[in-house]
């Protein structure tokens, strides 16, 4: 990745991270800053008020992402060929858990949000995300497009790593920006992206996104 494709993708992803910060105070909130580092890129630092986490790879499998994100959640290959499709297609895979009360209401409502602006955020990534009491808990779904999905992002990819979010209302503030600021930290990391990508099975891709804290 360029300097200039990092410095993008770091902008992309800088108003979530300051959203979160300004949450401040919760014990649900964790929050990260973006420092400037040398050369081209960049660098994230937690904060110290924040326990380091557990190692890696000792996080067991109900705790992936908090929980929201499981084995049945996760799909090595997309269907669909365009965004309105992948949107149905992730928010039936969401749907398996029990979840989900109204896939209909919940794909309404990811695409909504797409009208009000693409979740494409750049790097071969979307994170298609919706707030709605079509859904009882928070719910995270991952998939993937080998060929990849045009998503409408600022730097012309098309998506190939997807994530969906989908919280209830009430949910709607810490832990949405939560989840999304968990994955938007990790998203960053090429070496994970490219680990993402070559995961062979729906085992593989789970044990590589249990490194996301």
């Amino acid at each position: 990745m360029t300097g200039i494709r990092i410095a993008n993708f770091l902008c992309m992803l800088k108003t979530a991270y300051e959203i979160h910060e300004r949450l401040g105070g919760s014990e649900m909130c964790i929050r990260y800053r973006v420092v400037s580092a040398s050369g081209s890129g960049a660098a994230l630092q937690k904060s110290p008020a924040v326990p380091a986490p557990a190692p890696e790879n000792a996080a067991p499998e109900d705790e992936v992402l908090s929980g929201y994100l499981s084995e049945r959640t996760v799909k090595v290959q997309l269907a669909s060929a365009d965004k309105e499709s992948a949107i149905r297609e992730m928010a039936e895979l969401l749907a398996t858990t029990g979840k989900v009360d109204d896939v209909d209401e919940l794909v309404r409502t990811a695409l909504r949000r797409e009208a009000q602006g693409t979740t494409g955020l750049g790097e071969e990534i979307a994170i298609p995300h919706a707030k709605t009491d079509a859904v009882t808990s928070p719910v995270v779904g991952f998939a993937r497009s080998a060929e990849g999905i045009e998503w409408g992002a600022l730097d012309g990819t098309k998506a190939k790593l997807i994530f969906m979010i989908s919280v209830p209302e009430a949910a709607a503030g810490d832990e949405h920006l939560r989840i999304l600021a968990m994955l938007s930290r990790k998203l960053m990391d090429t070496d994970f992206r490219a680990r993402l990508e070559a995961a062979p099975d729906d085992a593989a891709i789970l044990d590589v996104l249990r490194e996301v804290r």
